[in-house]
Formats: structure tokens, C-alpha cells, sequence
């Protein structure tokens, strides 16, 4: 494995495994990588000639300096990690490598882009999209691996892929989690003991709205979700919306959509880390 920390160096090897008919996988990542990262990595790898990860903690889509100060960084043990799962290239640059000038381009995908984490984050996706096209332009991958814990991203990256007509594949891959249902994340990092404990019910919550879906209404399941989860001390619900699994639009009924998933940010802890996770009501086959 190697690792790369300047764009023309990468060009330059990728360009001569695209010379040889190599297939090219991207994993983008921002470190502080878990056995969620680690799925994404093999399925690149089964799937793909070489996989480049990159490892890029991205401060264009962070709307709170002080989120962007705390976000874990993980190189050592990152790279570590990448070598024995079978990664090719670490992709590690700089700030300065990646902006060597503010990114002034806009991206405007609504209203994908405007509701649940769109209005809670202002900017947030603009800052994602700058950083993935910067990615998708650099590796020119033939396939690119998104976890589906960030839903509302995936959907923000393929109307993206749509707009800008890029030649590649965009693979979601489903949520890991601990085998207690914690959704695996960079930022369960920053809980503490019991802190953590208390974070189990919201994956708990999520999953008991299932059965709870079979013989209630949508909205009574929505408010549901959130009354549970405010109950608990430790936790705070910033929002929780029932949606359309393609548009993202919000739903009134379980009519609406044979594609139904309900997305949800929660506050935990006295010093709060904001944590993210989704559950899939309806998916057609």
C-alpha cells in the first residue's frame, strides 16, 4: 500500500494503472475510520482493481469551527488499518493540496439538499459536493463507495453525478453497526462510557418504531420516535423526518411511498455530540 499525499502524484500512478485497463474504486473518507469505513474498503476491493481511500478531514462542510476542531483525526492507525484490508493508495493531502484557492463553486440540488441536514447545516452539502467532485475529478474512479448512515448525502451525490455527468458508479453500501445496534460512527469516538450507553436508544428507538409503524400512522410513528427519544435524559432530537427514500420529500402516509425511511439527528451528552442514523420502513424490491 502507499500512501499519496499530493494530487499529481496520484494522477500520475492512477494514470498508469488506467493505461494497463485497471478498474478504479474510490473509498472518500475522513479518517477516523471503524469497521463501517472498513466495509465500504472491501467491497471496493472485491470489486475493483485498485481502491484509492482518501483521508481528508474537509473543513468545507463544517458550518461549526469548533465540530471541525474535535473531528477525530486518525492517520497512524487509519493507514493501518487500510493495509491489512487491502486498500492500494491512501490519498492523505493537505488543506493547502486541496484548496490551494477558496472554493467559491456552488451546488444547488433542492430540495435533496435543502431539508433535514440541508437546514440544519447550512452549506454543509455545497462543502461535500466541492470536496467529492474535487475527489471524482483527481481519481477519475470507474466506482465510488458511500455508507448509507449518511442517506441524505448518497441522494446529494448522485443528483450531483446526474448534473455534472460523471462517468462513474455511485455504491451505497448498508450501515454497520455494533452488535448492540450503535450505528457505527467517527464520532462515537468522542462519547464517553456512559455516554454511549445512553446513545444505544436511538438505534433502539428506531428499530421498535418498526413494529410500532404496523399499526399506527405515519405521524403518530414520527412524534413517536421523537417523544421516546427526548424522554431520555442525555438525549436531544434535532429532527426526525419520515421521507421519500428517492427525493427525500417528507411523507403524510405510508401510502405515499414503497420506499420509506426515517432519518434522524440526536444531541448526546452534556457536551453534545451530534450522531446520525436512518431506518428503512418500506424498500421495494
Amino acid at each position: 500500500m502507499e500512501i499519496v499525499h499530493t494530487i499529481k502524484e496520484l494522477k500520475t500512478k492512477l494514470q498508469v494503472q488506467r493505461e494497463k485497463g485497471k478498474t478504479i474504486g474510490l473509498v472518500p473518507t475522513m479518517g477516523a475510520l471503524h469497521a463501517g469505513h472498513a466495509s465500504l474498503v472491501k467491497r471496493s476491493v472485491n470489486e475493483n482493481d485498485v481502491t484509492v481511500v482518501s483521508v481528508f478531514v474537509n473543513p468545507t462542510q463544517f458550518n461549526d469551527k469548533k465540530d471541525l476542531e474535535k473531528y477525530p483525526r486518525t492517520l497512524e492507525a487509519d493507514c493501518e488499518l487500510l493495509e491489512r484490508i487491502g486498500a492500494n493508495i491512501v490519498f492523505a493531502p493537505s488543506v493547502s493540496e486541496v484548496y490551494p484557492e477558496p472554493d467559491t463553486r456552488v451546488f444547488s440540488y433542492p430540495p435533496t439538499d435543502e431539508v433535514m441536514e440541508g437546514r440544519f447545516r447550512p452549506g454543509h452539502f455545497n462543502g461535500v459536493c466541492q470536496i467529492v467532485s474535487k475527489l471524482f475529478m483527481i481519481v477519475e474512479p470507474n466506482k465510488a463507495y458511500f455508507g448509507e448512515k449518511d442517506f441524505q448525502q448518497i441522494a446529494v451525490i448522485k443528483a450531483m453525478v446526474a448534473d455534472q455527468k460523471y462517468p462513474l458508479e455511485i455504491c451505497p453500501c448498508p450501515i454497520v453497526r455494533e452488535t448492540d445496534g450503535l450505528a457505527l460512527s467517527s464520532r462515537n469516538t468522542l462519547l464517553s462510557e456512559a455516554e454511549r450507553k445512553i446513545a444505544l436508544n436511538i438505534s433502539k428507538t428506531l428499530f421498535e418504531s418498526l413494529e410500532y409503524a404496523k399499526t399506527h400512522t405515519l405521524t403518530e410513528t414520527k412524534y413517536w420516535v421523537i417523544n421516546t427519544i427526548n424522554a431520555i435524559e442525555g438525549l436531544e432530537v434535532q429532527y426526525y423526518e419520515i421521507v421519500d427514500g428517492k427525493s427525500l420529500s417528507s411523507l403524510n402516509d405510508w401510502r405515499d411511498s414503497d420506499y420509506i425511511v426515517g432519518c434522524i439527528t440526536v444531541f448526546c451528552g452534556s457536551i453534545p455530540v451530534r450522531l446520525i442514523d436512518n431506518i428503512k420502513y418500506k424498500e421495494s424490491k
